[in-house]
């Protein structure tokens, strides 16, 4: 059982309530399911938010669109996987963030393959600054590490960033990484800033009518053609 938990809140400072900015005539967020649920190793999708006024909001459009949401504390967002787990069972969780509108889902299937074939705790595809883009990022942690790193780790970086301490350990887990074909990891696609949402936005109006299910490589073929979007906003976007 393999259950993908993508974490949001309408609260980022950078760029605040991005998650339901438009794409293609939808929430970014829900833009990005549609492309999670494409993935064929998981069976489970989560939003994970938290309990603040803030957030009903968003639970109200996820709710709308059908979707499963658990929420907990803002702050601690290793505490909300943990919770989202409880309510759903897994052998193995995918860790992915809201604001990655590009992700592929063949690269999660791929780190899911990996993570399984290796027998590892945790597996990822970003070492930053090299690997897949920035706003591809996957990570898969058993659920046995999971729990236990709840329960073990306190310190502010290990709540806020679910993986921190299971990735700075590996002498206490089994870790494994997924290299790309080629090192994409200074490309940016994620969504933090209004140009990095531009971008995005220009990508799926480039994109999505043509073809919902469109490629990280139809994402390339678009940006070469269209020289002003290649180091949009002042950013490597190819």
């Amino acid at each position: 059982m393999i259950l993908a938990i993508l974490q949001a809140r309408l609260s980022s400072t950078r760029l605040p309530g991005k998650v339901l900015m438009p794409l293609a005539g939808a929430p970014m967020l829900l833009r990005q399911i549609e492309r999670t649920a494409r993935a064929r190793r998981i069976d489970q999708i989560v939003v994970a938010t938290s309990v603040e006024p803030s957030d009903d909001r968003l639970v109200e459009t996820l709710e709308a669109a059908g979707l499963a949401v658990h929420r907990g504390p803002l702050d601690d967002v290793l505490a909300r996987f943990v919770g989202a787990l409880d309510t759903w069972p897994a052998d193995h969780v995918v860790r992915l963030t809201g604001d990655c509108p590009l992700i592929d889902p063949g690269v999660i299937d791929q780190t899911i393959d990996l993570h399984l074939s290796e027998a590892a705790d945790y597996t990822h595809n970003r070492y930053d600054p090299s690997g897949y883009p920035k706003g591809q990022d996957v990570e898969v942690i058993s659920a046995e590490a999971l729990r236990r790193s709840a329960q073990q780790d306190h310190s502010p970086e290990a709540r806020e960033h679910v993986t921190w301490a299971i990735r700075n350990a590996p002498s206490r887990y089994r870790i494994a990484r997924l290299d790309p074909p080629v090192d994409e990891g200074e490309v940016r696609w994620t969504v933090d800033t209004p140009d990095d949402y531009e971008f995005v936005r220009q990508v799926y109006d480039g994109l999505y009518l043509a073809n919902p299910a469109f490629s990280s490589d139809d994402v390339r073929s678009l940006v070469r053609a269209r020289p002003e979007l290649a180091t949009f906003g002042g950013e490597r976007r190819l």
